[in-house]
């Protein structure tokens, strides 16, 4: 998957601030949100730790990534990790890493192909959006169309971002009054779900599926995000507003781009 301002008031995503820290490394349906505090997961008590040795690639300081590493911790003995934050390079060690699945949960690193093909069973990414919003900003790019649905979105990870085959998809509507925040928080709790649902196949044995779910469009790009971000003068009040809900963010602001200047919006 799988929605930066560094140093730049252009480059910034929705999801979390940047800034370049080390990583960190230890050895189809319609519903209401759920309440990530209730889910019942599989494997609590009954069943002793799977030994498929997991590389499960995470959020640093995320508690929805906390959840998912310590849900796999739990349940499979033979786990690495490497947590990262935007910006940090994939560490070098991790190519030594050997095993059956490779989890991308909210991982900052587009993995490339030669760790993909080190998984012997499957490796599998969990993005923050439905196949409609493949690629970056995906979220913003969701409120910015004023799409009515959105979703969350397990699939087999591919050399290329977000275009592998799709295993599962929760879809959940948008509604009038969401922006950036709100709906990135009923994301989170959606894909911490369909996490614990797939994940549980695998504790208990069963092949992962390919559904007929396919990706609608090519990965959204960091320059298509970036100028999203952008007011200009000639936009009417319409489009400003679009771009605002949009891009809106705690910290993050969308600019206003007046000749050779450049503003960020403040309120």
């Amino acid at each position: 998957m799988n929605r930066e301002y560094e140093n730049k008031k252009l480059e910034h995503t929705s999801f979390t601030a940047c800034y370049k820290a080390p990583a960190l490394r230890l050895t189809q349906h319609r519903q209401s949100p759920p309440n990530t505090s209730e889910i019942t997961v599989p494997n609590e008590t009954n069943q002793q730790p799977t030994t498929s040795p997991i590389l499960f690639l995470g959020k640093k300081n995320d508690e929805y990534c906390n959840k998912a590493l310590k849900f796999i911790q739990k349940n499979f003995e033979n786990t690495t990790y490497y947590l990262s934050k935007w910006g940090d390079p994939l560490p070098e060690d991790i190519g030594w890493w050997d095993g059956d699945y490779i989890i991308s949960y909210l991982s900052r690193w587009i993995i490339p192909e030669y760790l993909i093909k080190k998984a012997k069973k499957a490796a599998i990414n969990f993005h923050p959006a439905s196949p409609a919003y493949p690629g970056i900003g995906c979220n913003n790019f969701a409120l910015y169309e004023n799409a009515s649905e959105y979703g969350v979105t397990c699939h087999y990870m591919h050399k290329n971002v977000d275009t592998g085959n799709i295993i599962a998809v929760k879809r959940f509507p948008i509604l009038p009054t969401d922006d950036v925040a709100s709906l990135l928080s009923r994301t989170y709790d959606f894909q911490l779900t369909l996490f614990y649902e797939i994940i549980g196949k695998i504790i208990k044995g069963e092949y992962l599926p390919i559904t007929t779910e396919k990706w609608e469009r090519k990965p959204f790009s960091r320059k298509e995000f970036n100028e999203l971000c952008k007011i200009t003068p000639e936009m009417d009040n319409m489009e400003i507003k679009k771009r605002i809900r949009a891009t809106d963010y705690i910290q993050f602001k969308p600019t206003i781009i007046i000749g050779d200047y450049t503003f960020e919006l403040k309120k």
